[in-house]
């Protein structure tokens, strides 16, 4: 029970500024990156090796991707033309 209310003191204190959280991560616009190459999500999805699913719940807000999916995302993102070379060898 001592480490729920640490854990709860811990989310207090981030919330009121007291303390940094351990990780800190903007938010990432996946519809955005999607969009500016001109594609569906099933698209998307398929040239890049994502699921729908996952795509979907990106834009909705559900979910945020995981550290390395987020990476990847930043890649396609600023460089599309290295991603596909890369991905059609």
């Amino acid at each position: 029970m001592s480490e729920f209310l640490e854990a709860m003191q811990e989310a207090a204190d981030i919330l009121t500024g007291k303390r940094q959280p351990a990780r800190l991560h903007t938010p990432i616009d996946v519809r955005a990156i999607r969009r500016r190459r001109k594609l569906t999500q099933q698209a998307f999805a398929e040239r890049f090796g994502f699921t729908v699913g996952a795509v979907r719940d990106w834009e909705q807000g559900r979910f945020q991707p995981e550290q390395a999916a987020r990476a990847y995302l930043l890649v396609i993102d600023r460089e599309p033309d290295a991603v596909e070379r890369a991905l059609s060898m």
